[in-house]
């Protein structure tokens, strides 16, 4: 065959329609209801035929119709408004981050292995991608100067469609990046954009593509080009694929790629944020950048770590990254050199035990050395994470090691049904859009109309029942099923029933079969004609999670037998589109993880803004929003957690068919006057008023602005000043205490009480601490002290700082005295630590440093 010169063509939009095409290149348009409608009017069948895809839409439609579109006065005033609301978007705004920064002018990297954005872009599999759209969503809502780093997957996602015994099987689609609202960037010649990194003993090529969020820019990786051999142009074919190696070769593309990626396009931002352990290597690489300006690897480390967050999302160890000593010593023994290490040193910062030459690399481990702000996604994950790292800070109880929490978020107006927009515009105002964390917006739900509140929640539900029936015929004529099959989908589910949705990924932690293991009890409740119930399932499995794939199996096969085919149905290849659907018409989401497996589950967060409750078990996101009156929805159990699993479904699933029975469905089913359930619709309003103002992400971007991006971004303009002196002087100091640290000692830990003393007394500590020729400034001693538990440990504890007094003795001891004040009754216990301080030093726990006194009582 002839080479071929590829081009593109494009249709040529008739004169007034140009400004589609600006429409069409921003993902803004997933959450802008303006935007929505003016390719909705163009054509609304084709609008969902293609899946939303604006650019998909503008390639497909036909000229004569946007000819008469062109024509028509009422759609160009349509088209204009939405244009001006686009304008008014972009105006200039301060950023609550930094005065003189912008989204053009990023002070923040948000690197993330996936991006759920938008159903035309499937370079997304879950909850990971889902929380990492929303995050960009909401950082251009509120003009935070952050720019993201990713890569596109060629293949994306898998496709997932069911044999004829419901087994799960997977296609991988081959994306047409010319048909995705993304751009190549391009250099002042026109030529595409390309980073070069070592990878091994060869070299891996990337070219760059540019996605716009809103004001925020998403930059993408690509290695399917021809200056690659196959095996590195199929790093980026699909998302999670290939084996072990090539899950390295991917992160080493996202984090050393992603900090190239950053310096060719001109970005140079102050702080990276890390959205799980998969980016990690974007850590060492910002060191290497910093000694390569003559800085030490030590002083590139406390500036690197100062300026980083790190937010896990794995509640189990096997979902954490890590690689062999062998692949690592193939890959890193060179960058090891550059970074002046030796590879032994280098791999300790990926092990728990820096001393064992076995254990594995882990990324999530390197991700936590290498940043001071770490943060699990809920609070209760934050307990889990601690637990689970436990053994990076040995010395440090678990309620002082050093990951916080900050609950995940859903993008609002993203997630918020259409119908269910317009009834927050009218009650709440359009401010709810922008300001959807606002406690006195959402304090106005209060005062929707029962009636209208109840007939757009019936309307969504028969609306999620024509899609169910359109979508599962669909299916059944894919499967070559029978003519009478394909015909009963028409009949299946009842519009005025309860709706129980279950959607998510098929782990077997999740149980999405749970409520299959008491069929009769199942059926006898499907079988009560005048309290009718019905469940939607959806949800993919890990291509390779075998007990996953058979839940799917087992759910499906039940959903496809004569007495539950007209009560329960499974759509298969889950994605946003039926996740929107589902999230708008159900009436309860049911979320049944093992306690404590899920970090977060935000799709629970999602159903809220769409006036659907939770029926949980106390895991994730639901621990912390439930009120024990389940005035906001209902939990199964009360946050136990279980050694025995069998016994633990024995009693949950009991739990769960009793809640069903006796208050959900009795509760729904009451009708007042003018057929309205007046309790049910009092509690869908009181989730509005209490979970949406916490539970979106606005909120939790700024909790990150707050607690993570500001102080990281203020760590780094003091550690580089004076070209960077700070740190340099923070890395001799932390040196000298690491050196001389061990020759530390504490005597003589008085408390002056013996058995008893009263609530308000003040209590006298006094300690005596060897310096060992460390500055007392250098020391921070501080009185440790609580209620103490029958078991001797902390139920509660509070730290005061006690202070040095007199000079220090000839034989290098130092006199330190301070005062506690009880403040409540009961069991009192107290010690004495002592850590590192540095007006410089971020957080001291970093360097796993401290001494716990053995207390003494003064008689």
């Amino acid at each position: 065959m002839q080479p071929l010169k590829i081009f593109n063509v494009v249709p040529k939009l008739p004169e007034g329609l140009e400004d589609l095409w600006r429409l069409a290149y921003n993902f803004r348009f997933t959450w802008c209801g303006h935007t929505d409608n003016v390719f909705k009017q163009i054509d609304q069948q084709l609008w969902a035929q293609t899946d939303h895809n604006p650019l998909h839409f503008l390639h497909l439609v036909s000229p004569k119709r946007l000819q008469a579109v062109a024509k028509d006065p009422f759609f160009q005033s349509q088209l204009k408004l939405t244009i001006e609301t686009l304008n008014e978007y972009f105006e200039d705004r301060p950023s609550p981050v930094i005065e003189d920064a912008s989204p053009e002018n990023p002070s923040v990297a948000y690197f993330s292995f996936e991006f759920g954005i938008a159903s035309c872009m499937p370079i997304y599999s879950g909850g990971l991608g889902i929380l990492a759209g929303d995050h960009l969503k909401s950082a251009s809502d509120l003009n935070i100067p952050l720019v993201g780093v990713g890569l596109l997957y060629k293949h994306g996602y898998y496709r997932q469609y069911l044999t004829p015994d419901g087994w799960q099987q997977e296609t991988y689609p081959d994306l047409d990046f010319t048909q995705i609202p993304i751009l190549p960037l391009e250099n002042g010649d026109g030529e595409h954009v390309r980073i070069t990194i070592p990878l091994g003993s060869q070299k891996l090529h990337a070219q760059i593509w540019k996605a716009n969020v809103g004001r925020i820019t998403l930059l993408l990786m690509d290695t399917e080009i021809a200056d690659n051999p196959p095996e590195f142009r199929a790093i980026t074919a699909s998302l999670y694929g290939g084996d072990k190696e090539m899950r390295l070769w991917q992160e080493i593309l996202l984090g050393i790629g992603g900090m190239k990626t950053l310096e060719v396009c001109g970005y140079h931002p102050q702080v990276i944020h890390m959205n799980e352990g998969h980016s990690a290597f974007a850590g060492v690489e910002r060191i290497r950048s910093f000694m390569r300006k003559g800085l030490s690897f030590e002083s590139a480390t406390e500036i690197v770590a100062s300026s980083s967050i790190f937010t896990t999302h794995t509640p189990v160890p096997a979902g954490n990254d890590r690689f062999s000593p062998e692949l690592m010593e193939k890959y890193f023994t060179e960058y090891a050199r550059d970074l002046g290490l030796a590879f032994k040193v280098f791999m300790s910062f990926g092990r728990e035990n820096p001393f064992d030459d076995q254990e594995h690399f882990c990324m999530t481990v390197l991700a936590l050395k290498l940043s001071r702000f770490n943060n699990g996604v809920s609070k209760l994950h934050k307990h889990v994470s601690r637990r689970m790292w436990k053994n990076l800070w040995p010395m440090y109880p678990h309620d002082d090691i050093p990951i916080s929490a900050l609950t995940n978020g859903v993008h609002a107006p993203t997630w918020t049904a259409d119908d269910m927009c317009e009834v927050y515009d009218r009650y709440l105002g359009n401010n709810w859009r922008e300001d959807p964390d606002s406690k006195t917006i959402w304090s106005r739900a209060a005062n929707i109309s029962d009636a209208e509140l109840w007939r757009t929640h019936e309307r969504l539900r028969a609306r999620l029942v024509d899609f169910a029936r359109r979508r599962l015929r669909d299916q059944l004529q894919a499967h070559g099923a029978r003519k009478q099959e394909i015909q009963n989908a028409d009949e299946i589910l009842n519009p005025q029933a309860l709706t129980i949705g279950f959607a998510r990924r098929f782990a077997t932690y999740k149980r999405a079969n749970l409520i299959m293991r008491e069929k009769e009890k199942l059926l006898r409740l499907f079988k009560d004609v005048d309290r009718p119930i019905q469940f939607v399932f959806a949800g993919k499995a890990h291509p390779a999670d075998t007990e996953g794939k058979k839940y799917i199996k087992e759910i499906v096969s039940t959903c496809r037998s004569l007495d539950y085919r007209f009560h329960m149905v499974f759509l298969e290849d889950y994605d946003i589109e039926i996740a929107q659907q589902m999230l708008g018409g159900c009436d309860v989401w049911l979320n049944t993880p093992r306690r404590p497996y899920e970090a977060c589950g935000t799709s629970g967060m999602k159903a809220v803004f769409n006036g659907v409750l939770t029926l949980s078990t106390l895991d994730g996101w639901w621990d912390e929003a439930y009120l024990p009156d389940n005035s906001l929805g209902w939990a199964i159990g009360k946050g136990e957690e279980y050694t025995d699993p069998d016994y633990q479904d024995y009693v949950e699933l009991r739990t769960l068919f009793n809640i069903l029975e006796f208050e959900i469905i009795p509760e729904f089913y009451d009708r007042g006057r003018g057929g309205l359930p007046r309790q049910w619709i009092q509690r869908m309003k009181k989730a509005f008023t209490t979970l949406g103002p916490e539970f979106n992400s606005h909120r939790m971007v700024m909790d990150y602005v707050h607690k993570a991006y500001k102080p990281a971004y203020d760590n780094y303009n003091k550690l580089s000043r004076y070209d960077f002196q700070p740190a340099r002087e923070l890395a001799d100091w932390r040196n000298d205490i690491m050196t001389k640290w061990s020759g530390i000692d504490l005597r003589n830990a008085h408390i002056e009480i013996k058995d008893e003393a009263f609530v308000g007394q003040t209590i006298q500590i006094s300690i005596d601490i060897k310096l060992n020729g460390i500055h007392r400034d250098s020391l921070l001693a501080e009185a440790y002290f609580g209620q103490v538990q029958q078991n001797g440990e902390f139920a509660s504890r509070n730290v005061r700082k006690l202070t040095p007094v007199g000079d220090t003795s000839e034989d290098g001891w130092q006199h330190f005295e301070g005062e506690v004040i009880p403040s409540k009754p009961g069991r009192f216990g107290y010690t004495v630590r002592v850590i590192p301080t540095h007006p410089l030093l971020i957080d001291p726990r970093s360097l796993g440093l401290i001494r716990w006194a053995i207390p003494q009582e003064t008689v």
